[in-house]
Formats: structure tokens, sequence, C-alpha cells
């Protein structure tokens, strides 16, 4: 294994090496030459920002950044935790960049976005996990782009006091996404710096706390959980009242890394989405490519859309009986 391996991913290194399976034709993606993609990339570099769209590896990189769409990472590109599906690199991390916040608030300006995806490593080291500087980030964002609607995935605040995320939600961000990842039986080997009940209930809380901002959260398949884990995971989220759920095929990043143990079929894809439709969630993305923040802007005006058409119809259902 290679020294920037070995860099990145510390905690991987003794990791008995996986065959990489080959990926079927309907997870092909295009090479990202567009014009887009490269004026994205070169104001992202300009600015000293970082995307979890390259730290990650995404699939879509091409298409996102072609439409001028990426989603930032903050608080640094070095993780306090090592999942054993993410690319992302594992180590101390460095001081909070201050005027980080300053930075991405003028380059959505300049971008010119309506939406705006923000995520973050996790951040264990601080004693509120980063929370404020989220808030100071939301804050900057809505001072240089008061027009851009905002959508936050932030990590589970676990090692953090309960409170942590009172902040987050009065600087009213319009989305709050955290992801699940996988089925609660992979945790402990998939995920084991995390809790899944831990973040159900920060799901929970969220919409407790503050119904008007929509909830979302999402997870990958294709890495051994089985379909009735998948229908028990909607059940749990719609109990917390998620609005939103992204399904998504895994994919292995580095032989190092957590194998695919499934390449899931679109048909099956297909199936998931109309099992949590049926379940009472306004929205689903569905789709072997899918991720938290593909196509985002598009998904919240369709996110509106449905909260509108579900209130509606709920006040019709109260007009009848009375």
């Amino acid at each position: 294994m290679n020294r920037r391996f070995e860099i990145r991913h510390p905690e991987k290194i003794k990791n008995q090496s996986q065959p990489m399976a080959k990926k079927p034709s309907w997870i092909k993606v295009k090479a990202p030459l567009s014009e887009g993609y490269k004026e994205t990339k070169k104001l992202v570099k300009q600015n000293n920002l970082k995307t979890i769209c390259e730290e990650a590896c995404c699939p879509n990189i091409g298409e996102c950044w072609s439409r001028g769409h990426a989603t930032f990472l903050i608080m640094g590109d070095i993780c306090t935790r090592g999942c054993a599906f993410c690319n992302v690199k594992t180590g101390i991390p460095f001081k909070l960049d201050l005027l980080e916040p300053e930075r991405i608030g003028l380059s959505i300006q300049k971008m010119n976005l309506r939406h705006v995806v923000i995520t973050s490593v996790d951040r264990d080291d601080l004693p509120d996990g980063g929370a404020q500087h989220y808030v100071r980030t939301i804050d900057a964002i809505k001072k240089f782009s008061p027009s851009t609607t905002i959508e936050i995935l932030t990590p589970d605040f676990l090692k953090c006091d309960d409170d942590v995320i009172f902040p987050i939600l009065n600087a009213e961000p319009d989305v709050f996404n955290h992801n699940l990842e996988t089925v609660p039986s992979l945790y402990p080997v998939v995920r084991p710096g995390s809790r899944y009940f831990t973040s159900l209930r920060l799901l929970s809380r969220v919409k407790e706390e503050k119904r008007s901002i929509f909830t979302k959260s999402g997870i990958m398949v294709g890495m051994g959980e089985s379909r009735i884990e998948v229908s028990q995971l909607m059940d749990d989220l719609r109990a917390a009242d998620v609005d939103f759920l992204t399904i998504g095929q895994y994919l292995q990043p580095t032989p190092k890394h957590f194998p695919v143990k499934e390449f899931v079929s679109p048909e099956i894809f297909e199936h998931y989405k109309k099992l949590a439709l049926g379940k009472g969630f306004l929205l689903v993305s569905s789709t072997p490519l899918t991720r938290s923040s593909f196509h985002a802007d598009h998904d919240f005006e369709l996110l509106k859309e449905a909260r509108r058409k579900a209130l509606d119809a709920q006040k019709n259902v109260n007009k009848k009986r009375i």
C-alpha cells in the first residue's frame, strides 16, 4: 500500500486487502471534462475551500460541478473517526480556520447559488463538535447571499452536550441532514465510532425543536444489509419524523476499505423508493448513484412542493371531519 494511503488512512493499514469488484453497467459515469467543471474547480482552489465531492471521491462530481454545484466541507479535511466505508482522511485535525465561514459566504455569492450544501468531518476533538462553526458558516452565507437556501449535513455530535444543536437550529438552515449510513447490525463493523440510536435521536430532536426545518437522512446499500433491515430503518426514520430519504449504492474506495457485498439493481432501488413513499416520506431519492447532496437544489424545490401538498391534503381531511 502506498505512502499516500498510509497518510490518509493510518487506521486501515493493517486491514486485509479486499478485491475491488467490477462495477456493473448502471454504475458508469462520464469523466469530468466540461468547462463548467473546470470553472468550479478553479473557484474552489482559488478560495482555499474543501469539498466532500473531492475528499469522498464522489462519482457524481463531474455532473454536479458542471452545473456549478459543490458540497462544501468545513472544519478541515481530517476526520477524528475512521469509518470502514469512508475515503476522508483520518487523524488529528488542525485548529479551526475562523476565516473559513466568510470565504464560503463570498464564494457562494460569486457562484450565485440558489441552494448550497455544507457538511463537515467529525470533530470529536472540539467540545461542541464544531456546532458553533456551523452557526458562523450559516450566518456568513445569509450575510453575503441572503437568497440562497441552506442545507447542512452534520456529524452526530456524539460526545457533546445535548444542547449543542440548539444554536444551529436557531441559525435556521432550511434542511438539516444527518446520515444513518447503514442498518444498525452493520454499525460495529462499518461505523464503529458512531451509535445508530444517537443518530436517530439527533434527527428526532431537530423536528421537536424546529418543525419548520426539513429533516433528511441517507443510507448506502450493498454492504450486506437485508431488505427487511432497510424497511425497519425506514420505519425508524419515520418515527423520528424525517421528511426526505436518500438511498445509494456503496462503492468501495480502496482495497483496504469495507468490500462491496452486492451491486443492488436499479429495480430494487425503485422498490425501495415505492416502499419509503408508502411509509410517509415526503420525498425519496433512490438510485445507484444517489448521494446525499446529488441534485440537492432541485430536490429542495420538490421537498417544498411535497410539504405544501401534504398540508393541503391534511386541511381537506380536517374540513371533512368538521
